[in-house]
């Protein structure tokens, strides 16, 4: 399968993904951040594949990208984008998302979001 998000690849950092999470948290909404974040933390397990390493690089990379099909400054809209690009590496990579990966994932959006409903994130969790 060809990755259609390769070539925002190298536009991924975790500081630079860290950074745009922290500054547009609020305004990306719940489920984007928990996709960004079952992403990130699949991409770190060792027994994840080069190819849906290479699947989640261009993904994050795309979310991080300034130049966006739909600029991220509107609320509503702005992440619908990036909520796309982010299902689709989701689903892709589904077989790499497991339990570890959905608690890290938890745990760093309490950070950001304080206490929030768990049922929120199960529209993102039937995808897997």
């Amino acid at each position: 399968m060809k990755n259609p998000f390769e070539k925002y690849a190298n536009l991924f950092s975790e500081n630079r993904l860290m950074k745009k999470i922290q500054a547009f948290a609020k305004q990306a909404g719940l489920k984007v951040v928990y996709s960004v974040l079952l992403l990130y933390y699949a991409y770190r397990r060792s027994d994840t594949p080069i190819w849906a390493k290479r699947i989640i690089l261009g993904v994050l990379g795309y979310f991080i990208s300034p130049i966006d099909l739909l600029p991220d400054l509107s609320p509503i809209i702005g992440y619908t984008d990036d909520l796309g690009v982010l299902s689709f590496g989701l689903v892709t990579i589904a077989a790499y998302v497991n339990d570890e990966v959905r608690i890290k994932a938890r745990q760093k959006l309490r950070g950001w979001f304080g206490d929030f409903n768990v049922e929120e994130l199960s529209e993102v969790d039937k995808q897997l």
